[in-house]
């Protein structure tokens, strides 16, 4: 009897092992199935960096791109060797389909010039909002969402809400002193003047600054410089973009020969900035807090 019940415990043992074994190897097969579900759906993501920023959005999700725009930049190695689709405002839609994308992410401001090429070839095309750094935000948690990198979107919108609380606590440390200031954006030929609502406008609200085309509804408007001066800007910050070099020797003929611009305080004073294209771009990115405290130094000097 006693040895029938020593081998009967014997065998529940035994018995109780292998189950335990077959559960394991079908948590194993289970976890691998996951990984192999998760990698495929990567895989079968082929995303087009359509602008600088994009790719370095993405880079910071660690998603990969099969393609990214022309740029004299410098991009984050992983996209080392990828072809370009071209210029990111005048992309080539003909060699973006050969590339078979998934997706396109663009940027809002590009997207009534390329709509309608991109419908017409069929490929799907998603532009983000990144004309304030609150719409970038939500943009990277939406792409978070969507690609499976929830983590690293909370992380990024973290890291970059913590810098930019820091910088707005030295403007707070000026309150009082807030500066009114006027934002030229020029391009080659002709100059806009930029409202709140665009990205360099929203980078002035968070540095400190009074925006003097506060009230209006679009991002930029036409230069009127009888209006303008009636503003009175303490500060006037000029941005240089698509041919910086040119765009600034335009606005030292502008003021030069305008005489208007003579009788503004901020010229009188000397305070008139031309700031790098590299940090204040037309669009949101994420040296927001580089940006920011570059604004604060001009400010409170």
């Amino acid at each position: 009897m006693k040895k029938w019940l020593v081998a009967m415990g014997l065998s529940m043992v035994f018995l109780a092992g292998c189950a335990s074994d077959d559960a394991q190897e079908a948590g194993n097969i289970d976890e691998q199935a996951s990984n192999n579900a998760t990698e495929q759906v990567e895989e079968e993501h082929r995303i087009i960096a359509g602008s600088v920023v994009i790719a370095t959005i993405l880079d910071e999700l660690n998603l990969d791109a099969v393609a990214i725009p022309d740029t004299a930049k410098e991009l984050p190695a992983r996209f080392d060797g990828l072809p370009d689709i071209g210029n990111a405002m005048n992309p080539d839609p003909e060699v973006i389909k050969s590339l078979n994308p998934t997706e396109v992410l663009s940027v809002s401001t590009l997207e009534s010039d390329l709509k309608e090429p991109f419908e017409k070839l069929k490929i799907p095309a998603d532009f983000l909002d990144l004309t304030s750094i609150e719409s970038m935000m939500a943009e990277i948690t939406e792409l978070g969402d969507r690609y499976n990198r929830v983590e690293e979107a909370k992380a990024l919108n973290a890291k970059l809400q913590g810098e930019i609380d820091d910088v707005q606590a030295l403007a707070q440390a000026h309150e009082g002193e807030k500066p009114k200031v006027l934002i030229i954006l020029g391009v080659p030929g002709s100059y806009l003047v930029a409202t709140e609502h665009s990205y360099a406008g929203d980078l002035v609200r968070l540095a400190g600054g009074e925006n003097v085309m506060a009230g209006q509804e679009a991002e930029y408007l036409p230069s009127n410089t009888e209006y303008l001066y009636d503003a009175n800007p303490d500060i006037i910050l000029r941005l240089a973009h698509g041919m910086p070099d040119e765009v600034i020797k335009m606005f030292d003929e502008e003021f030069k020969t305008n005489d208007v611009w003579n009788h503004f305080e901020a010229v009188k004073n000397g305070r008139v900035y031309d700031l790098e294209e590299e940090l204040f771009g037309t669009t949101a990115a994420l040296n927001v807090p580089e940006a920011l405290n570059t604004l604060i130094d001009i400010f409170y000097k």
